[in-house]
């Protein structure tokens, strides 16, 4: 039944998650939830892990829910249940793409979704770091570190582009959060 329902889940998550990931997050979130598979805080923990390992965070995502609820054979199914619905369009999509693209019913979509996605985008980041990261829960007390690592990581992030003439990369930021994170809380 397990295995079912991470099927039914994950699908859900692949076939109306649009914006990427980040997008997908609060989906993921009310999927994951709603299921009772882990509670808030590990799935917080599973995002940032997801984030920071290679491949897709949504597959990501997936693949670790599925190894916490069914083993090697959820994992198979939760991954492949979020990439199907995806899988299937892009196959639909280059046959029909050279027409598709073209036509103006299809870009008025494609340009009326970008503001709705990077609301979404903005939504869950804001969502994460003021739940997550600045406030406690248990006390209401502020985060001062979290505060001000946010506050530097974004400093170096946006200041790169004026020193080295070039943004600074993902990679490198989240190698930079890393490095931050184990010097300021270290290792446990």
């Amino acid at each position: 039944m397990i295995c079912f329902d991470l099927f039914i889940g994950f699908l859900k998550v692949g076939l109306f998650a649009f914006g990427g990931a980040y997008g997908a997050i609060p989906l993921i979130r009310d999927v994951v939830l709603s299921y009772g598979w882990i509670g808030e805080d590990t799935l917080t923990a599973l995002i940032a892990v997801s984030e920071s390992t290679p491949g897709p965070i949504m597959v990501n995502l997936a693949t670790y829910l599925g190894s916490l609820q069914a083993g090697f054979p959820g994992a198979l199914i939760a991954t492949a249940a979020v990439v199907l619905p995806s899988f299937i369009i892009v196959l639909v999509i280059m046959v029909l793409l050279k027409k598709l693209l073209k036509h103006p019913y299809v870009q008025a979509v494609l340009r009326g979704l970008k503001p709705c996605i990077i609301g979404i985008i903005l939504a869950t980041g804001l969502f994460m770091i003021l739940r997550h990261c600045f406030v406690s829960v248990r006390d209401l007390s502020a985060d001062t570190t979290a505060i001000l690592m946010t506050a530097g990581l974004s400093a170096v992030y946006f200041g790169s582009g004026k020193v080295l003439k070039k943004k600074l990369s993902p990679i490198g930021l989240i190698g930079i959060s890393a490095a931050a994170g184990v010097i300021v809380y270290g290792l446990v």
